[in-house]
């Protein structure tokens, strides 16, 4: 690797080391009978330098797994409880996947280089730790998609066919399998925190806390740690749940142990983009009760950080904590109005909250698809061709009158006649492609016009 060639310097940390010796368990890699690169994202690797790595140091490194220079020298798999769907579950943690790496990006911030479908760890329990070719796939595309719509996501880096055939339920058997790199700021979870006051392992709770604050926040802890670490989820969560309700999207399974503390989102299984505004629409086909349905994510995620709350009782008394809590739906409407007038290519001015309620009712009434809304609304203004002239849309032509426009956007993307989306039915055509006769163009072009479709949104809302 040519360190000096590289826009950005490869930085390598082993911050984690300061989690240890009751945080992790060292493991080893799978040994897979093939590694053929399907994808990697260089976009990514430049923000941390590793775009400089040839395909062959690549497959070593993130398909054998060879450790990067001066960084961990085993992987770990990192022990962590959960909530999932309501139910506390102390038999979980990394199942198929570990912490490969730590680096910096430029500006300083700690990132980490996860696996999914890098084989057995102690917490595989009956499952095999691999990841189908067709997972990897679909995490591809989530991220690059949420990532354009300006979502706070990880970062699919790698994905590699290993040449093993998996017997799965819920899809045809045997399929491909596949090992997959993510970049995340962060993999500490709330189920994390649930873990170690579950042993009431105090001196590891102040740990993570510290931890959490200086290496993930960039703040010293203060007289009350954990309430100051709550109060910053608390204002990343709402925030990511507002994003996902103004990209359209469905995580489906919001356990605690899929929340970050930093409100990164990550760890896509049964997602989906719903078409319309549609507050019942669910993703994961085993969601009966619809407890992750679209319309009830920020309900979902509050409650996840409401057992982070929990888990920091032992280190303090519960006023703070709630005080800390009691903030997360004004920051959520906050942060609504926020994320949906950038979408809309402006800034919040007059009664942004009476515009986006007359949005949604319309939207709703006339089963007007969110993206093809926002895509002809940019600006604040019709796109020419469109008809919005139906009585249900008049409270919102009414509240969008006084819109803040940013200066006016000149990409041509702007111009094409429908939006670029990201809906079941094309996720599974690109999957068929590959699956059928291997090709995987489809893919790359999906990437290339949702990459583009964020060049034109530009950079998302500030996070808090």
């Amino acid at each position: 690797m040519d360190k000096s060639s590289q826009a950005t310097r490869y930085n390598p940390a082993k911050e984690i080391f300061a989690l240890q010796p009751d945080f992790a368990d060292n493991v080893a890699a799978a040994n897979f009978p093939q590694t053929i690169l399907r994808f990697r994202n260089d976009k990514a690797a430049t923000s941390v330098g590793l775009d400089g790595l040839t395909d062959e140091e690549w497959v070593r490194h993130f398909g054998r797994f060879e450790p990067l220079a001066d960084n961990l020298p085993e992987p770990l798999a990192l022990r962590y409880h959960g909530h999932q769907f309501r139910v506390y579950n102390p038999d979980i943690g990394d199942g198929r996947g570990f912490l490969f790496a730590q680096l910096r990006d430029k500006a300083g911030r700690l990132l980490d280089l996860g696996t999914k479908g890098s084989g057995q760890t102690p917490y595989s329990r009956f499952g095999d730790g691999r990841l189908t070719l067709k997972g990897g796939v679909r995490e591809i595309l989530a991220t690059e998609m949420l990532e354009a719509l300006g979502v706070n996501t990880s970062k699919t880096l790698s994905l590699i066919e290993t040449g093993e055939a998996l017997e799965r339920n819920d899809e045809p058997s045997p399929t491909r399998a596949a090992v997959m790199v993510r970049l995340s700021h962060s993999h500490i979870r709330i189920g994390s925190f649930q873990r170690a006051a579950y042993f009431d392992d105090k001196p590891l709770l102040e740990r993570l806390t510290d931890y959490a604050l200086r290496e993930l926040y960039g703040e010293e802890p203060g007289n009350n740690a954990p309430a100051q670490l709550l109060g910053r989820v608390v204002e990343r969560t709402a925030n990511l749940a507002a994003s996902y309700m103004v990209a359209g999207f469905v995580h489906g399974v919001l356990n605690s142990d899929n929340i970050n503390v930093t409100g990164e989102s990550f760890d896509y299984g049964p997602w989906r983009f719903t078409p319309l505004w549609q507050p019942g629409f669910t993703a994961a086909y085993f969601d009966h009760a619809g407890l992750y349905a679209f319309g009830r994510q920020a309900e979902a995620i509050h409650w996840d950080a409401a057992q982070l709350a929990v888990s920091l009782r032992p280190l303090v008394e519960a006023e703070p904590l709630i005080e800390q809590l009691e903030r997360f739906p004004q920051l959520y409407g906050e942060a609504m109005v926020r994320r949906f007038c950038w979408r809309l290519g402006g800034v919040p001015s007059g009664d942004a909250n009476g515009m986006i309620e007359a949005a949604v009712r319309a939207m709703a009434a006339t089963e007007t698809p969110i993206d093809r809304f926002f895509h002809d609304w940019r600006g604040g203004e019709p796109r020419d061709g469109t008809d919005y002239s139906a009585e249900d849309w008049a409270p919102f032509r009414d509240a969008i009158a006084g819109f803040d426009a940013r200066e006016k956007d000149e990409h041509p993307y702007w111009r094409d006649a429908a939006p670029c989306s990201m809906y079941i039915d094309e996720v599974e055509a690109i999957w068929s492609a590959i699956a059928e006769r291997d090709d995987w163009e489809p893919l790359h072009a999906k990437v290339a016009a949702v990459r583009r479709m964020g060049e034109a949104m530009g950079s998302g809302p500030k996070v808090p």
